[in-house]
């Protein structure tokens, strides 16, 4: 009799809980949803990732992108992208073509990437070589139009840094001073180790039809240094773009056609066929279309060509998806992977499609997983690199295709953080699917602190897509569901090969900077937080170093790891508009008075780089500069803490010394000693010297502020 009301009363209480879980979401509405279930692409909707390089490593196929932006820093009407500020490289890999893991955003270039010199990192590649009986990697990018950096690493998601300190091809390089655009890299190891490198671009003046602007090179043994001249190839009606394959004995470049309305169109991938790694090369046909002819959204094209899994794809971008945001094209673009057709030694024709490729196998339900592997999502934010980690907020959500349940789950394990606790829903077929059971995550002592939570769900079996959906804020780690017994794989994660420690970042002491008068920058845009206005509040925003007293700070202890930040102006403080704790609240300076909303912690991302979290938002949000922009008068508000640039600032001691290396030299014009101003605003790198950046102004040269960059 005890044992039957026992049962009872578990079945009872099990039932109540399911409730009290649920009206959890009474009233959540879930995130907006770009991508149809039935689509595989674009690959990845949180991010606007162009120019795709794509690696193939141990079972897994990595893809390297010009990051074009984060969806949540753009905002809803950004202007359009002009790529002059892009110095990271978004990285992803999947196993099965159709669930992608999200390992966050390389720092390429600039004074937070590992090549300082270079001011962007456009267009990556990638490549693998074991050197000295152990596995390197080689992240090759772009210098704007300028040259050729080459970044290392120990594993393909980084961290990578500089071996060389400076461009791998420059305009120096023998044979390379006529070429109009050097950039566009593509790499190849060959089957006997040897490495290739292939780069260049433009149209020069009547040699439309023979640009001879790309060229092929051999690369020493190390991978970072170049072993003979590079070689022109001579593709017909080149634009840009390179790419490089083997197939058999037969070497394939693939190249951009130019917009000169030449017999093989605008703006098409085509390839040439060589017997020879470095040609000469005879033209065979095209193999993409413009992504307009698919889209409707017409734009420069770029590829790459893999073999995977004994199918070939082809990755390229499109504008579709920020068409889809912003009503209109504003050079925004994703990544695509379609079926290439591959018979008789030849390539067909791919089609560009939403509907992407098939998967090639299903998930284990059993193995653990990264919460960042997602074939679709919703309003949630990736943090870190390599092993990342997912941020939820209320309604956000990601979903998982084609998990295999096998014989039957029973329940499910996570590692999950949350300042005051939330509950995930995990739902069937979509993100508003039918609910199979809720995992009720407890407050854990904040976003950084991890704990692993298990709930017990009904017998799910069968091949379904799955979805996690938040109720309130929580950041998920891994995930793994488990049997009748509570077990599941014990098969370690195989997304990162290398480093599966998880990115945990801890606020610092205030000790880390002194107390004193500083200037605030933030290293990516090279622009100051600016008290602006005439009257209390005064408006923040970033602007041009002019060390004048609306850019002075006083760091002042408060207490608990809290600073205040006295503004130059007089008894006035930075602080958060009426102390909310919502994203999107103003950063402003009003009278100074020391309360939550003008105390802030300083949690550190890199050496002397800080995230300056706010007390009103609990230390979940940081100051945060409005829609990543980066040109003078750009707001600065508040939004959840993620580390992204936009919210990294550095603190440049007043009177000389800095507690994090910043300077005010970056801010001082070089270009006028020479007869020419310096540009009014960052913008794009014309030409490059050993003066500096050339930029151009009202149709003359202006110096590029080494800040800039």
């Amino acid at each position: 009799m005890k044992t039957i009301l026992f049962t009872l009363f578990v079945a009872i209480f099990s039932a109540f809980v399911v409730a009290d879980d649920a009206s959890a979401f009474n009233g959540v509405r879930t995130a907006r949803n770009y991508k149809d279930i039935k689509n595989h692409n674009p690959i990845n909707v949180l991010k606007y990732s162009a120019d795709p390089g794509v690696m193939v490593y141990d079972g897994r196929v990595y893809v390297y992108a010009t990051n074009d932006g984060i969806g949540e820093n753009i905002g809803n009407n950004p202007r359009d992208n002009d790529y002059s500020h892009i110095n990271t490289i978004n990285v992803m890999s999947s196993s099965d073509m159709v669930n992608w893991v999200d390992h966050g955003t390389i720092p390429a270039a600039g004074n937070s990437g590992a090549a300082k010199w270079a001011g962007n990192s456009w267009a990556p590649c990638a490549a693998h070589k074991k050197i000295n009986g152990k596995e390197k990697f080689f992240l090759y990018f772009a210098n704007s139009g300028n040259g050729i950096g080459v970044l290392t690493s120990d594993s393909p998601t980084g961290p990578f840094v500089d071996p060389i300190g400076g461009p791998l091809v420059s305009r120096s390089t023998l044979n390379c001073n006529s070429i109009v655009w050097l950039f566009d890299p593509a790499v190849m190891v060959d089957d006997d180790g040897t490495g290739y490198l292939y780069f260049g671009g433009g149209v020069p003046e009547n040699a439309k039809s023979n640009p001879k602007t790309v060229r092929a090179v051999k690369l020493g043994n190390d991978m970072i240094s170049l072993a003979g001249t590079p070689q022109t190839i001579d593709a017909p009606w080149v634009f840009e773009d390179s790419g490089i394959n083997k197939a058999g004995n037969t070497y394939f470049y693939s190249y951009c056609t130019n917009w000169d309305n030449g017999p093989y169109g605008n703006a098409k991938i085509a390839y040439m066929t060589s017997s020879s790694p470095l040609g000469p090369f005879q033209y065979q046909g095209t193999v993409l279309n413009n992504p307009g002819d698919f889209f409707g959204t017409v734009g420069n094209n770029h590829h790459t060509i893999i073999n995977f899994k004994n199918k070939w794809y082809i990755f390229y971008h499109a504008e579709w998806l920020n068409k889809q945001v912003f009503g209109s094209q504003k050079g925004f673009r994703t990544s695509h992977v379609d079926e290439l057709p591959f018979s008789n030694g030849k390539f067909g024709n791919a089609k560009g499609s939403l509907t992407g490729v098939s998967q090639l196998e299903n998930v284990d339900a059993f193995k653990t997983y990264y919460a960042s592997m997602m074939a679709w999502e919703g309003g949630v934010s990736i943090n870190g690199l390599g092993h990342t980690t997912v941020t939820y907020n209320k309604g956000d959500w990601t979903g998982v295709s084609n998990v295999d349940f096998g014989n039957g789950a029973y329940g499910i394990k996570v590692s999950a953080a949350s300042r005051n606790g939330a509950v995930i829903k995990i739902a069937a077929g979509s993100e508003t699917g039918n609910a199979l059971g809720y995992i009720n995550i407890p407050a854990t002592g904040g976003t950084n602190s991890f704990k692993t939570v298990t709930a017990s769900l009904s017998k799910i079996t069968g091949v379904k897509n799955i979805f996690f959906i938040a109720s309130g804020d929580v950041v998920l780690d891994t995930w793994q569901f488990t049997d009748e017994n509570g077990s599941g794989s014990t098969e370690p994660i195989n997304d990162e090969p290398v480093n599966n420690d998880p990115v945990v970042e801890e606020p610092v002491q205030v000790d880390t900077v002194d107390e004193g008068w500083y200037f605030i920058k933030n290293p990516s845009t090279g622009k100051y937080l600016t008290a602006s206005g005439n009257s209390v509040p005064f408006n923040v925003i970033i602007s041009t170093g002019y060390q004048e007293d609306n850019q002075k700070w006083k760091v002042t202890n408060a207490g608990n790891g809290y600073i205040t930040l006295t503004s130059g102006l007089g008894d006035y403080m930075l602080d958060v508009a009426n102390g909310s704790a919502n994203n999107d609240a103003n950063i402003q300076v009003y009278s100074a008075y020391g309360g939550d909303a003008q105390q802030f912690k300083l949690v550190e991302y890199g050496s002397g780089e800080f995230a300056i979290v706010t007390k009103s938002s609990n230390d979940g949000k940081a100051v945060d500069i409005a829609n990543n922009g980066y040109t003078d008068g750009t707001n600065v508000l508040q939004w959840t803490n993620s580390g992204k640039s936009n919210q990294i600032w550095v603190f440049e001691k007043i009177g000389g010394g800095s507690n994090n290396g910043g300077n005010n030299e970056a801010a001082k014009c070089w270009s006028e000693p020479l007869g020419y101003p310096c540009c009014s605003e960052c913008g794009y790198s014309y030409y490059s010297d050993s003066d500096g950046e050339w930029g151009v102004e009202n149709d003359d040269w202006c110096g590029l502020l080494p800040s800039c960059f």
